[in-house]
């Protein structure tokens, strides 16, 4: 398999997953990271856009509750400044399942994909997952993805954002993906 790396700009696509007003009204949400998220998230964006690399921006709905379409926040983050190449809305976790995005990326000759967003673990995970499995070459961001302290259901220990974001590498590492930064990645295009 070629290395991530060697892939040009005009065969990436960036995800930038969830990354919506929704999550600021769940009661999980946690203020002390999102600066440091927000700075990474603008920074790839605007390095791939000045590089030519497609910016694709999902968004999650879901039929009620902040989510829903309804709600009035299923929009993005605020400060964060996108200018998408593509929009896809998702009622699951992955990107690619039940959405156009693979339809996409193929009419476009993608052969890699810059993952970023919001949760971490779970929807940038399984849209990882899932586009390894289709063939594709992913680069995990991990600055640039943001979650929350979640707590165990069976023992009650509380795992801090850090504690899952290095899980997520740890499981995801050459299996799934390359884990590499916004300098790294912008570095090789």
């Amino acid at each position: 398999m070629t290395p991530s790396a060697a892939v040009p700009a005009s065969q990436t696509a960036l995800l930038v997953i969830d990354v919506q007003e929704s999550f600021r009204r769940r009661p999980y949400w946690v203020e002390s990271d999102v600066p440091a998220y927000l700075s990474r998230q603008q920074a790839l964006i605007d390095g791939c856009a000045a590089r030519g690399v497609p910016i694709v921006q999902v968004f999650h709905h879901e039929e009620t509750g902040v989510f829903s379409r309804a709600s009035g926040f299923v929009k993005t983050l605020a400060p964060l400044s996108i200018k998408p190449d593509f929009v896809v809305d998702k009622v699951v976790h992955s990107a690619l399942a039940g959405t156009p995005l693979q339809a996409w990326l193929t009419r476009h000759g993608t052969r890699r994909l810059l993952v970023s967003g919001i949760r971490t673990e779970q929807c940038c995970e399984t849209t990882t997952r899932a586009a390894s499995d289709a063939g594709y070459l992913v680069d995990y961001i991990t600055e640039a993805t943001l979650t929350f302290p979640m707590t165990h259901p069976g023992s009650g220990q509380v795992y801090s954002a850090a504690d899952i974001k290095a899980r997520t590498e740890l499981v995801l590492h050459q299996r799934f993906a390359r884990i590499a930064t916004v300098e790294q990645v912008l570095a090789e295009m």
